[in-house]
């Protein structure tokens, strides 16, 4: 056990690898920049799904926790809020978008299954590998369930933001400023364009509404009068049969994304961490059951966090402890989850068309650094039938069973492309030819 986890001893050269670690006063700041860098998407996706944010935060932490442990503390990542769940949550809840979510209990049970099948895919690839992943769901399939998920939401999206003159302006204020800030504020802010949009938001609202009385005023009743520390409020799970079949299968997409990132922090440190991908997996996958077991969302790895160590160069996984331990903190702070609730539902409604609209953009660029080629029909056909089912929301019923669209489109991403593949010439390869020059990973 003693040579479970890595000694972490002190840095000398100018990466600081998964296994090293900084000096303790600069690990500790670094991991609340950590805490930082995540807490924006972290908040908001509970919010746009009518969870306690609250919960959220102190799952995350936990969740951190365990896929360290699951890794061997070898592999550095944080585990926040996954935005793959908002769309079938809403399906499964009929969530309004307003407020907390009232029927949150079948949208756990389906959290719950989904990492239950995270878990047994990870279990999979420990014993054999990822190949078997990577020629079921290859960048035009996944890129094609992800994109269907941002599509299936844009009228949640646009919901959020129409409303009153105010309101509207409330909102697209809110979008505007966010992508301002995305764009051209310096680099840490940037990476904190999320939180950073949140508070450019409410403050504007703040003077439209408790200023100007043109909205209904922020009430800070609840926030003054709740404790600083005390206990949260766990949600329990139900299990219902049509809600875990439709997001359970999100656990595909939460494979591509740990893949992915997995893969590419293998290559800013140097290192090959292949032999972690099952194990990262399997925690990913606990901290998910986890999570929807007392009340929060599924759970994945952050690309914010990614980002930070891409800046930095610092990798060392004791950094994301620090960030977890902080996070858990403020899980049992009623004040900090009372301050979230008073954000205004119209900035939650800019922000809400900024990230689902990211949704779906970052498909196109997996599909361009990947390079799909989309002269060959196969891509072409997959994407085009699945775009077309998870934007219009194809459900198909049986009685009570019922699948939504980003079931059924993911069903068919996967189906179509096999399908199409039968008989194919194995030289026919699903992605576009390269160029000589090898790409440089910034």
């Amino acid at each position: 056990m003693a040579d479970f986890f890595p000694r972490w001893p002190l840095a000398t050269g100018p990466v600081v690898q998964p296994d090293e670690r900084l000096p303790w006063g600069s690990t500790m700041t670094l991991g609340i920049q950590h805490l930082v860098a995540m807490s924006g998407s972290t908040i908001l996706g509970p919010l746009l799904m009518g969870f306690d944010p609250n919960l959220a935060v102190l799952f995350s932490g936990i969740g951190t926790l365990l896929f360290l442990v699951l890794t061997a503390g070898r592999v550095p990542s944080y585990l926040g809020s996954s935005f793959s769940f908002i769309a079938v949550v809403i399906a499964v809840t009929g969530y309004s978008g307003q407020g907390a979510n009232p029927n949150i209990g079948p949208a756990l049970g389906g959290i719950i299954a989904a990492g239950v099948l995270y878990v047994l895919i990870g279990m999979l690839v420990t014993y054999t590998s990822t190949g078997w992943i990577e020629r079921l769901m290859p960048p035009a399939v996944t890129g094609a369930v992800g994109a269907a998920i941002g599509l299936n939401l844009a009228p949640v999206a646009v919901q959020g933001i129409q409303g009153t003159g105010p309101h509207t302006l409330v909102a697209l204020f809110t979008l505007v400023a966010t992508a301002l800030i995305a764009v051209y504020a310096p680099l840490a802010i940037r990476r904190l364009s999320i939180l950073a949009g949140i508070a450019a938001g409410y403050v504007f609202y703040l003077v439209l509404g408790n200023g100007f009385g043109l909205l209904p005023p922020v009430n800070f009743a609840e926030l003054a009068a709740a404790p600083w520390f005390g206990m949260p409020e766990f949600r329990t799970p139900s299990f219902d049969a049509g809600a875990m079949a439709l997001i359970a299968p999100i656990a595909f997409i939460l494979v591509a994304e740990n893949l992915g990132h997995i893969k590419a922090i293998g290559a800013m440190t140097g290192r090959n961490l292949d032999r972690y991908i099952g194990r990262g997996f399997i925690g990913d996958g606990i901290a998910t059951i986890v999570s929807g077991s007392g009340g929060g969302t599924g759970v994945t790895t952050y690309v914010e966090n990614m980002g930070v160590m891409a800046v930095t160069r610092v990798f060392s996984t004791l950094i994301f402890v620090v960030a977890a331990v902080a996070a858990i903190f403020l899980g049992f702070s009623p004040k900090f989850g009372a301050l979230l609730r008073t954000i205004p539902a119209p900035v939650l409604g800019g922000l809400a068309t900024v990230v689902f609209g990211l949704i779906a953009a970052a498909m196109v660029r997996l599909w361009v650094d990947n390079r799909v080629d989309f002269s060959d029909p196969r891509n072409l056909i997959t994407v085009g039938v699945t775009l077309v089912l998870g934007a219009g929301d194809f459900t198909i019923s049986n009685g009570a069973f019922s699948i939504g669209g980003i079931g059924t489109a993911t069903v068919a991403a996967i189906g179509l492309y096999q399908l199409l593949g039968i008989g194919r010439s194995r030289e026919i390869s699903h992605t576009a030819p390269q160029p000589e020059s090898k790409a440089t990973l910034h």
